[in-house]
């Protein structure tokens, strides 16, 4: 299977959007880090779910169930806000599964008693058989049964700040997915203009024109 970048993720995530609207560090943290190959799950339902104790076992679980594609597992794993907003809107958070990705937990903050930021590596295959390898942060907060994705916020374009895609806010997060299409595509012809000028042996010469 093609592997996906944070890019990758984001437009993925914003196809399933488009569809959708024209249809209608503590000891327990570093224990739960480590890096994780694909294994599907069988017969797991969302009532079945761990109980996310740590910022780390809620990411854990919810990558978890990204990269086998167990769709139910990954909502149970937002927040209730989160769940309740993006099934109001038909909406998945999720990219397709992957059984070549992997994913390593990466840095704890938290963010007064209630939030967190957690860092993760996420890594697939390209269409080559390299493998590509991305940096997402996400965004928790506590809630009565454990922690609980609320957002996650990819590094689109190297060198500039990650994108936060709200997953309690489904419009807005709408506005930014088609930001984002919009701009890699801005962003490739550019690319490709300047490629071109770079090609042409006489950019600034003039047509002849025959007597």
């Amino acid at each position: 299977m093609r592997g996906f970048t944070a890019i990758t993720w984001v437009l993925v995530a914003a196809w399933a959007l488009a569809l959708a609207g024209c249809g209608g560090e503590s000891g327990d943290d570093e224990a739960a880090r480590g890096e994780t190959t694909g294994e599907k799950t069988t017969g797991k339902t969302a009532g079945d779910a761990p109980d996310a104790a740590t910022p780390a076992d809620a990411v854990q679980t919810f990558l978890g169930a990204v990269q086998s594609g167990d769709d139910q597992l990954a909502a149970h794993m937002l927040t209730d806000v989160a769940r309740q907003k993006t099934k109001e809107r038909d909406l998945e958070v999720a990219p397709p599964g992957s059984d070549t990705a992997k994913f390593t937990i990466g840095e704890l903050e938290m963010i007064g008693e209630s939030g967190a930021h957690v860092t993760c590596e996420w890594s697939d295959l390209n269409a080559d058989g390299s493998r590509t390898s991305e940096s997402i942060l996400w965004v928790l907060r506590q809630e009565a049964d454990g922690w609980r994705i609320a957002g996650m916020a990819p590094t689109i374009f190297p060198g500039e700040p990650p994108l936060l895609l709200d997953f309690e806010n489904p419009d807005e997060m709408i506005r930014k997915l088609n930001w984002v299409q919009q701009e890699v595509v801005r962003r490739a012809q550019a690319d490709a203009m300047k490629e071109a000028r770079r090609n042409d042996p006489n950019p600034m010469s003039e047509p002849t024109m025959q007597r």
